[in-house]
């Protein structure tokens, strides 16, 4: 890795322009990996300069152009596979096979998949007399979170490079490092310069400077929904498109005619995933009330068998979460979940007592929970999983969608055509039947406050896009 107290901008490392820096701190063990420098207005007027400035160019590629660049980018990345890898396990406390399967795979998916929309995605097409034309946008902010960090860069920078646009990239301050690392695959794959710039910094300084920019004409941002809100507000005076993918609380149905035993497996495994650190994850579980207590059981009984402890060693399932201000954000969380009277099953408050060290929380089910309490209706972004009884089909669809966020659902059931029912009432972005395998060719944003926009496939190519209409082409 480049120094990492150095920014990438208009194709070369350079110094930040301050002196601030911040120490990048491994969750598993409290201590620190490096440090970084963060960045502040000069920096991020460098970078949206040198964007700016490359733009003409790069916008006058052809879609062939831009998806031979797209190759070499994978390729690129799947030669810096293992070391990213390895940094998310590291930076985010993600095990080891998550991180490589799933956290870096998952990168590698949408980047195959966007090669796939390409060859077939209209830029340009006639409608009667009209001729429809799709454009890069412009520059394009890109701030992305610390979850799942290399998902959430790729499914933003593949997009925009794809379609014309120049962009600077911010990522979370709190997990760097494997932006860094992509930073030197974009190097290596021959991105023109100024193309791609990368700037760390936090929010309120770097992350609003963007935002906030006249030169940048889009930001797409994912995080919480109180940062969206934030951007949305500084983006507005210079009318710039924010494509936002925030928050969740999102509802796993169970209807009464599963195999309780693996609707129930599958969902406690689903939502302690990336130790409960994924906005879609299924955190409130709807069951039939006559099989309340029994789901409470089978649940209690999966989350122990979780294996906490550092990411490294073959055996973890789950590991830490990303740090002190988290973990002790999820011990709120849980302390309130208890003192609103939710039955706690499994779990609950301080670190497993056989670590002593590292931001480990007890993957921990609530049961009995009300639709009025806290745990019921925010997000915990930790291994919390409340359970919810419910008397009929009807008042589990008024549940699921009781609720400000709208990103994920999820429905469980022996019959398909009446799971498809459900489905088709809940208010989400995304609903997901019977656990089924990730799909990068499925559009991925949320309703409500959970944001605005898709992501993936040709859905995030069209969200970098302007649509021209040039009336009379064919007179």
């Amino acid at each position: 890795m480049h120094d990492p107290l150095k920014f990438y901008i208009d194709g070369r490392w350079v110094a930040p322009r301050g002196a601030d820096r911040l120490s990048v701190i491994n969750p598993a063990t409290e201590r620190p990996l490096t440090e970084i420098a963060m960045g502040n207005l000069a920096d991020v007027n460098a970078a949206v300069a040198a964007a700016r400035d490359a733009f003409p160019a790069f916008a006058s590629t052809s879609p062939a152009q831009r998806k031979r660049l797209l190759q070499r980018v994978l390729e690129a990345f799947m030669g810096r596979y293992d070391e990213i890898a390895h940094a998310v396990m590291l930076e985010v406390g993600a095990p080891a096979s998550l991180a490589h399967e799933w956290q870096a795979g998952i990168g590698k998916r949408h980047l195959e998949q966007l090669l796939l929309t390409l060859e077939t995605f209209p830029f340009e097409r006639m409608r009667g007399t009209t001729r429809i034309v799709q454009e890069p946008i412009g520059v394009a902010a890109l701030i992305t979170p610390w979850n799942w960090p290399i998902n959430q860069i790729i499914c933003k920078v593949g997009p925009a490079l794809a379609a014309g646009c120049t962009m600077v990239l911010k990522p979370s301050e709190v997990s760097p490092l494997n932006a860094l690392l992509f930073a030197e695959v974009m190097h290596e794959a021959q991105v023109p310069p100024g193309v791609f710039n990368l700037i760390n910094g936090d929010g309120p300084t770097v992350g609003a400077a963007l935002a906030a920019h006249s030169l940048v004409d889009m930001v797409s941002f994912t995080g919480s929904t109180r940062a969206g809100v934030e951007i949305a507000r500084l983006a507005a005076p210079t009318v710039k498109r924010v494509h936002q993918e925030l928050g969740g609380k999102s509802a796993n149905i169970l209807l009464d005619d599963v195999d309780l035993v693996a609707a129930v497996t599958a969902g406690v495994n689903s939502c302690f995933n990336n130790s409960g650190q994924s906005c879609n994850a299924p955190t409130r579980m709807l069951v039939p009330a006559a099989l309340h207590d029994q789901a409470a059981e089978i649940a209690s009984g999966v989350a122990r068998s979780h294996v906490l402890g550092n990411p490294e060693h073959p055996a973890t399932t789950l590991g830490p979460v990303i740090s002190a201000r988290q973990y002790q954000a999820i011990q709120g969380m849980i302390a309130q979940g208890i003192a609103e009277g939710a039955r706690l099953v499994c779990g609950g408050l301080g670190r497993p007592a056989d670590l002593l060290e590292g931001y480990y929380v007890q993957p921990t089910v609530f049961a009995n929970v009300a639709a009025d309490m806290t745990i019921a209706r925010e997000e915990v972004f930790g291994p919390v999983l409340v359970i919810q009884p419910y008397d009929d089909d009807a008042q589990a669809v008024r549940m699921a969608n009781d609720s400000v966020f709208g990103l994920a659902a999820y429905v469980q059931s022996a019959s398909l055509e009446r799971a498809r029912q459900i489905a088709l009432k809940m208010r989400a972005g995304s609903v997901y039947i019977n656990d089924p395998a990730w799909d990068p060719a499925a559009p991925f944003g949320g309703y409500k406050q959970s944001g605005n926009g898709r992501e993936y496939a040709e859905w995030g190519l069209e969200a970098f896009l302007e649509t021209k209409g040039i009336v009379g082409w064919g007179c």
